[in-house]
């Protein structure tokens, strides 16, 4: 009996991690016990900082502005700080999806839709809430028309570095005629150069065709990716603002790091640093260009395996 028990906790486990929605566990005492990686790439809060202990209590806050996603309950009132211990309330009818305003680890705030379920024993007493969130995606932050439903995946994956420069001309051109919003996001694979020393070329290829594909299911609808010299990728992405492009980057690289990749039987765990560049004006494509590569080469002389957001000036 104990072993199928383990064996169910460790298979439920599994599948609440590979769920896309972000997913949070709280026991009676509001300390976290779960945490799965879409929190992590939502949140920017690591499962490893959180288990065990309280719930962040600013992580949210309801706005009142936007209501709820349902007419049939009423607005709530904005949240004000929890005390210490106490559950976070989202809503007075569980299950009610609430529109929130999220904030990230780094300090940037998000618009997000949350779900709040308590979780009751067979007397119906309360021993812990399951929490369930994502960002809301809006449909301005995709250009010319496209949506998730007509998104080609590939459409979006340039496979040569030309092609890709091709794209971010085009871009660069809307950017500046239209004022269509973009930004980049220079991504290298951390595992790639030692890898390449310790089992050759053949090694890094078939992990960078893994890895692309796990980058291509992270990223949003109107995102193109391609190759950009031996071992990174750049996407171009087309969010409205440093914040945004910067979410979306942390919740590339949270994905980044499930990528089941094998060599000869041998799983090799993965990750990627990642620099962000939000196209700015009075600056050229080149300037952009460099000033995604500096920020993602500051991630790797910190030891690698982040997101770093790179500012007009450099900062």
């Amino acid at each position: 009996m104990v072993a199928y028990l383990e064996n169910l906790e460790a298979l439920l486990t599994a599948a609440l991690s590979k769920m896309e929605e972000a997913i949070a566990v709280m026991d009676a005492e509001s300390r976290v016990v779960f945490w799965n990686p879409a929190a992590e790439a939502l949140t920017g809060y690591r499962s490893a900082d959180l288990i065990g202990r309280k719930f962040p209590t600013d992580l949210y806050q309801v706005d009142a502005d936007r209501g709820t996603l349902s007419d049939a309950h009423p607005v709530p009132k904005p949240l004000q700080p929890v005390e210490r211990g106490a559950l976070p309330r989202v809503d007075p009818v569980a299950g009610v999806p609430v529109l929130v305003t999220l904030r990230h680890s780094r300090g940037h705030a998000l618009p997000g839709m949350l779900r709040n379920t308590p979780l009751r024993d067979e007397l119906g007493k309360q021993f812990g809430t399951l929490l369930r969130f994502h960002p809301v995606e809006e449909i301005d932050t995709l250009p010319h028309g496209e949506t998730a439903q007509d998104a080609d995946h590939e459409q979006r994956i340039e496979q040569s570095q030309a092609g890709m420069e091709d794209r971010l001309d085009e871009a660069w051109q809307e950017w500046k005629t239209n004022a269509v919003p973009f930004g980049i996001l220079w991504i290298n694979v951390d595992q790639a150069a030692g890898l390449r020393r310790t089992h050759g070329r053949d090694a890094v290829e078939a992990m960078l065709g893994i890895v692309e594909r796990t980058l291509l299911h992270a990223l949003r609808p109107a995102a193109i990716m391609g190759r950009w010299g031996s071992s990174e990728f750049l996407v171009l992405c087309h969010e409205r603002s440093t914040e945004m492009l910067a979410s979306h980057a942390e919740h590339v690289a949270a994905q980044a790091r499930t990528a089941d990749f094998r060599w000869w039987g041998d799983r090799v765990p993965l990750s990627v640093s990642i620099g962000t560049a939000q196209a700015e004006e009075v600056e050229k494509l080149s300037s952009l260009l460099l000033r995604a590569q500096e920020a993602m080469q500051r991630i790797e002389f910190d030891g690698s395996n982040g997101v770093t957001i790179s500012g007009i000036e450099g900062g």
